[in-house]
């Protein structure tokens, strides 16, 4: 199967092949669906430095013998295609991981920028992601996302960015003076999406959802603005630590949680 035109971009369309093709002959029938989601659907893809957003679903559990294939695949993909190194996040969760995620957990596996491919339990945490794939997943393969994932609501999704929201209070304490501006403009742009979330039930993009919080509360405009400049220098030698701005960071995520419990 060859995935023409799914998105504007060629080389990740070709990628997006590959990795469908891959999967194929790793998991055989026990590959149910494959999900774009992320920012090549939502908008404001940025080919520079973008994610590419994928889930994967599977009849049951990946095994130890497919964990190790997926890891050699994800490794060799590396290769082929070195511009999405710590680009590309992949999730593998069961048909029954889908349906019941919201009373209990269940063992994925997951590969993250920054992060190896790994096993994690996953459960209620990852409720907004799965809304997202529910409300704008692209099928790459597969049945249509709606009958594979328990149905969730918009107030749960906004319950959920709530809750996402006041954890940052006990998140960005491992956030300091030296930490790159990279990471910090993560969770900006995070925290912008939050609120947007929270107040329109709905995912938007870091670009759409960073303009709100401008026009919303222009106060924070240049935070933001300097956040959007930070993200852009991510992975080139110009990243430097944040220093001294991370106390304006620190003032958002104050904010953001006010925002919610008001």
């Amino acid at each position: 199967m060859f995935l023409m035109n799914v998105t504007p971009y060629s080389d990740v369309n070709r990628l997006l092949n590959t990795l469908l093709t891959r999967m194929q002959s790793i998991l055989h029938d026990k590959l149910v669906g494959l999900y774009l989601y992320g920012s090549l659907v939502t908008g404001d893809f940025d080919h520079d430095i973008s994610d590419i957003d994928l889930l994967t679903v599977t009849s049951v559990d990946i095994d130890e013998l497919e964990f190790e294939a997926l890891k050699k695949m994800h490794d060799d993909l590396i290769h082929k295609y070195k511009t999405w190194k710590d680009r590309i996040e992949v999730q593998y969760v069961s048909l029954s991981g889908l349906k019941t995620f919201k009373v209990q957990t269940s063992k994925i596996v997951n590969i993250s920028p920054g992060e190896p491919i790994h096993f994690i339990e996953a459960g209620k945490d990852w409720l907004i992601n799965w809304y997202i794939v529910q409300e704008n997943g692209i099928v790459l393969f597969g049945p249509n996302q709606a009958s594979i994932i328990t149905k969730i609501s918009k107030d749960e999704y906004i319950n959920a960015v709530k809750e996402n929201t006041l954890l940052w209070s006990e998140w960005i304490k491992k956030y300091n003076t030296q930490s790159s501006r990279g990471s910090l403009a993560y969770v900006v742009f995070t925290l912008c999406r939050a609120l947007y979330g929270y107040k329109h039930g709905e995912e938007v993009s870091k670009k759409q959802a960073a303009e709100w919080i401008c026009e919303e509360f222009p106060q924070w405009k240049s935070l933001i603005q300097n956040a959007v400049t930070w993200r852009k220098v991510q992975w080139s030698n110009e990243q430097k630590s944040v220093g001294l701005a991370i106390s304006k960071v620190n003032e958002f995520v104050d904010f953001s949680i006010h925002q919610v419990i008001k």
